[in-house]
């Protein structure tokens, strides 16, 4: 009996509660991914198209019903195409292993000592790169650059972008504490709908948060502006306070800072 008694709690009670959990748990880390991109129009689109053509098959419309269901493939095949970034950098999360991850560690580094470089670059209105990588490599960009191994420091930061020196165009690699690389190249994004005022520093920026998980500051060499950018989304123009919370939230992973108002650039 009570064989029987486990077996039908398993059947009947167990697993459609885990096979609940699951979905609700896969389908809350996909939405986390998506609006946090281009792909939430992605989501509203398809719920106008679904309420169309709930209100289609309601009202027994065949000709909107047979147009729906002749574009279905060629609707999933554009979709496919046009969000071909979203859908890359869900399947990198996966691959990454990013979801089951219960915590997370890092090498701690004195934000400050960066901070006080880029305000002086800011002022100046020299531009400059810098990459934080987190969990995901970027052995092939650091290698398309100087090799440094420096302790970090601010002068250093300085030297590099506030002359015209041989390295002060590419990007500044600071990982493990250390300034690990300069001079490097990276990936421009392949987003469409950039803002044009923007320069090669920014599509850079944004095309190795589209590529990795790292995070990227930007200095506008044009408006002085700070940015910061990750999770292919670019944070135009940003205090220096509200920098350093989230230099320190993402790259440190302290308590997560407090929201404010900012200018979204890719994502509406």
């Amino acid at each position: 009996m009570n064989l029987f008694g486990n077996v039908w709690l398993i059947n009947d009670l167990i697993r459609p509660v885990l096979d609940i959990l699951i979905l609700a748990f896969l389908i809350y880390q996909v939405y986390k991914i998506l609006v946090q991109t281009r792909a939430v129009q992605l989501i509203r689109g398809a719920f106008l198209i679904g309420l169309l053509y709930l209100v289609a098959f309601i009202l027994r419309l065949e000709t909107l019903l047979w147009i729906m269901n002749g574009l279905a493939t060629v609707i999933v095949i554009i979709v496919a195409i046009i969000f071909q970034p979203e859908l890359r950098n869900i399947f990198s999360r996966i691959g990454r292993g990013e979801w089951f991850r219960l915590n997370h560690s890092a090498h701690p580094f004195q934000v400050d000592t960066v901070l006080n470089a880029v305000e002086v670059l800011s002022n100046r209105r020299r531009g400059a790169l810098i990459v934080f990588p987190r969990r995901v490599g970027i052995k092939n960009i650091m290698e398309s650059g100087t090799r440094l191994n420096a302790e970090l420091s601010s002068s250093l930061i300085l030297t590099i972008f506030g002359h015209d020196t041989p390295l002060h165009d590419g990007a500044l690699i600071i990982q493990n504490g250390k300034i690990a690389a300069a001079g490097c190249f990276l990936p421009l994004s392949e987003q469409v709908d950039i803002r044009r005022s923007f320069g090669t520093r920014h599509r850079a920026a944004l095309g190795i948060s589209e590529d990795t998980d790292a995070v990227t500051l930007v200095v506008s060499e044009e408006t002085g502006a700070l940015s910061i950018s990750y999770d292919a989304n670019l944070y135009y123009d940003l205090p220096p306070r509200k920098i350093s919370r989230m230099l320190n939230s993402l790259l440190n992973y302290e308590d997560e800072a407090e929201e404010e108002d900012e200018e979204l650039i890719v994502e509406d």
